[in-house]
């Protein structure tokens, strides 16, 4: 959930024994179990990690481990990467958000970023599609129309 160059909005939605938030950059979406659940082996890696959440008072925190390689951040070590999230409700429209990233192997002790959350009706998740350079579509339309021809 750190900020990039365009593609910032998310949508988190709760339901029974799960959280889910979905991100606007690359239209994925992660869905936490609230339930108690252990994480998954340490075989099963995943491009945003193996999350499981669970309340601490007003807050929910989040425990993220078993990211693939080509997904880690900044070069860490996907075996040792543990990001740990919190999220606190601060009013009507805003979230508290931090995440600790702990790597022992890549930092030499746990850092913690934290941004806060706003929430607005006027930037909606929106689908995430480039077609610049895309050549497929013009290839696909000229086929099309000189098989009408």
């Amino acid at each position: 959930m750190l900020p990039g160059q365009y593609g910032n909005s998310y949508e988190i939605v709760q339901a029974p024994g799960i959280v889910a938030i979905r991100y606007e950059m690359v239209h994925e979406t992660r869905v936490i179990p609230l339930d108690g659940r252990s994480h998954a082996s340490g075989t099963l890696r995943m491009d945003m990690g193996d999350a499981r959440g669970h309340w601490e008072g007003d807050t929910l925190v989040v425990e993220t481990t078993n990211f693939k390689g080509r997904s880690i951040y900044r070069n860490a070590n996907p075996d040792k990467l543990r990001l740990v999230e919190k999220f606190t409700r601060a009013g009507a429209n805003r979230i508290e958000w931090s995440v600790t990233v702990d790597d022992p192997s890549t930092w030499t002790r746990p850092w913690t970023f934290a941004i806060p959350l706003t929430r607005t009706d006027q930037e909606p998740v929106f689908e995430y599609a480039c077609h610049e350079g895309n050549q497929a579509i013009h290839n696909i339309l000229s086929a099309a129309r000189a098989s009408e021809k």
